[in-house]
């Protein structure tokens, strides 16, 4: 039967086509309890985070960074591993974004201690020059209100306790935000380091195996001046992080010492430096700091 010339028939039929294609795009992911289940390890929000978070969306933030690594090569190798669709099943909305005028923060959480992120948005010019964020100094004098924090977290179904909301009554609106930062994909990063099947690591020289090479000091100044330098000074005389030049500095008593505290990272914010730029990169640097040292 040719429907084609039948304009009351070709209604009904179309108008069913529509019905059931609806039905199953819109109806029925309703009633399903998750659409894309969270990867095994991702955490409701906390309190604090999730305050953070709603100030983070109020300032804006989300408008000049996007929270999401594509796929692709060159997104890989600079901002880590790509984003997973399970990661987000507590996001509400998601805030993936499309602009980047600021960095991609979806990896963001963990790569700094809180007093790097504290500083930067204070003054975001005095980590990074060229920078034309604003400041958001104003956020530590402005206490965070609670009044709808417990409603938020029953709205949203996330644990949470009397007490943890309580604590937030001392803090400041800067203090959820710098929470809510450091949250973003550190669950994933715990994740893949339980996944990961540790190996016999290569010894450490206790020499570097650069010393004295001019051509690897030069390079090792350039990769301290883009990684370090930013929290150990442009001098390396400290600033967030310690300072470099003492000799009698505690990680850095002998060349293999030092390797492993950039190597595996320290508590308190030192990132883990070997997976991010490798090993010899690591030598050159180290090259770089000691002939500094002598000066």
């Amino acid at each position: 039967m040719n429907i084609y010339g039948k304009p009351v028939m070709f209604a009904i039929v179309a108008f069913a086509v529509i019905a059931v294609g609806t039905l199953v795009t819109t109806f029925i992911p309703l009633f399903l309890p998750a659409t894309a289940p969270a990867l095994q390890g991702v955490k409701p929000y906390t309190a604090a985070e999730l305050e953070g978070r709603d100030i983070y969306i109020r300032e804006g933030c989300n408008n000049c960074h996007t929270q999401t690594v594509r796929p692709l090569q060159p997104e890989v190798a600079r901002y880590g591993e790509y984003s997973r669709a399970g990661e987000f099943t507590y996001d509400r909305p998601f805030l993936w974004g499309s602009k980047r005028t600021g960095p991609d923060l979806a990896r963001v959480g963990g790569k700094y201690p809180d007093s790097w992120h504290y500083q930067h948005m204070k003054d975001p010019q005095s980590m990074f020059p060229k920078s034309n964020m604003p400041a958001y100094a104003w956020l530590a004098e402005r206490k965070l209100d609670t009044t709808y924090t417990e409603r938020k977290m029953k709205t949203l179904g996330f644990p949470y306790k009397t007490e943890e909301i309580k604590a937030l009554e001392s803090k400041t609106e800067l203090d959820v935000l710098v929470a809510y930062l450091q949250k973003l994909g550190r669950d994933l990063k715990e994740i893949e380091k339980g996944s990961v099947v540790k190996v016999a690591e290569a010894a450490v020289p206790e020499k570097n195996p650069f010393e004295g090479n001019a051509d690897a000091i030069k390079e090792g100044k350039k990769i301290f001046e883009t990684n370090c330098a930013v929290c150990h000074g442009k001098d390396a005389k400290g600033g967030i992080g310690p300072n470099l030049l003492r000799k009698d500095f505690k990680y850095g008593r002998s060349d293999s010492d030092l390797y492993t505290s950039i190597s595996k990272g320290r508590p308190g914010g030192m990132p883990d430096w070997e997976p991010k730029i490798g090993r010899d990169r690591i030598w050159k640097v180290i090259a770089y700091l000691r002939t500094i040292q002598e000066k």
